[in-house]
């Protein structure tokens, strides 16, 4: 079972560093600290939203547990994968949150500044201007 766990986890982060490699567009590590204070707020805005489906409340509420947690998936020392690790995590959960409830959602409990939702959605991979077309149909 130890062999299957750690066979796991190195699959894993083979995968992160892959996802790192292939997204250099996704948001720096730094951009993504500053924005920490209001992707925790929409993150548990969303997933209080009485509209999304259940599957999205899960997947959020997850991530924040995730996110709140003093343990990390990946361990700080481990160069670039490290300190990435949230920020892949967070970009992979907000895609598929996105992909099942919808950009509005996102868009409705978004608490910073336009700069900020502007940053959120390169990390979520989502085009804002496909975003804002869909929303005004």
């Amino acid at each position: 079972m130890l062999a299957g766990l750690l066979a796991f986890y190195l699959i894993l982060l083979i995968a992160l560093w892959l996802y790192a490699r292939r997204h250099p567009e996704t948001v720096s590590i730094a951009e993504a600290f500053r924005l920490l204070p209001d992707l925790i707020r929409v993150i548990r805005r969303m997933a209080a939203d009485k509209t999304a489906p259940r599957s999205v409340k899960i997947k959020l509420a997850l991530l924040l547990v995730y996110l709140l947690s003093p343990v990390d998936l990946v361990p700080d020392f481990i160069p670039i994968i490290g300190q990435a690790d949230d920020v892949i995590i967070v970009a992979l959960v907000l895609r598929s949150v996105i992909r099942s409830a919808g950009v509005h959602l996102l868009h409705r409990h978004w608490p910073g500044n336009a700069t900020g939702l502007s940053l959120i959605e390169k990390l979520a991979g989502i085009d804002a201007r496909a975003a804002q077309r869909n929303e005004h149909h």
